[in-house]
């Protein structure tokens, strides 16, 4: 079963089916975060994690995605508003509903990285790291796309 919010005329879902991947694959293709990631990876991607759509009517105008094990670690990734819908308060619905689904409200330790957002994340709950040097990674380019990867 899934979850859908309102909010005025903006509807937020967790059902797969309505997500428009190519209008997901246009915003991320050409922002900050996504534009070297393959499509068959932002694919690969969507559908190993829990996503989220937000939409006016049947179109969609937002997105996010959590990598989960929905017990104890969410990783907010891939969340954006178009444009036009931004700074009217939609973000930050959009986060605070996520953060509070039923499949999600008792992680206990959530992450995500930006470059820009800090603000409308910390109005959300998150901080900065407590313990950053006990936190690492591993970084590495994304495969090389062959010319039949559409």
């Amino acid at each position: 079963m899934h979850i859908e919010v309102r909010h005025g005329e903006f509807t937020l879902s967790d059902d797969p089916d309505r997500l428009d991947f190519s209008a997901i694959h246009h915003f991320l293709s050409n922002s900050y975060w996504g534009r070297q990631r393959p499509r068959e990876l932002l694919r690969k991607g969507i559908s190993n994690s829990f996503c989220f759509g937000m939409y006016r009517g049947r179109d969609q105008l937002g997105f996010a995605r959590v990598i989960t094990d929905y017990a104890t670690f969410g990783y907010l990734a891939d969340v954006y508003i178009l444009e036009p819908y931004r700074r009217q308060g939609l973000g930050s619905w959009m986060v605070n509903h996520i953060l509070s689904h039923p499949r999600l409200k008792d992680l206990r330790r959530w992450a995500l990285v930006t470059e820009d957002a800090q603000e409308l994340y910390r109005r959300c709950g998150f901080t900065e790291l407590q313990f950053p040097k006990q936190h690492m990674q591993r970084l590495q380019p994304y495969p090389a796309t062959s010319p039949h990867v559409a």
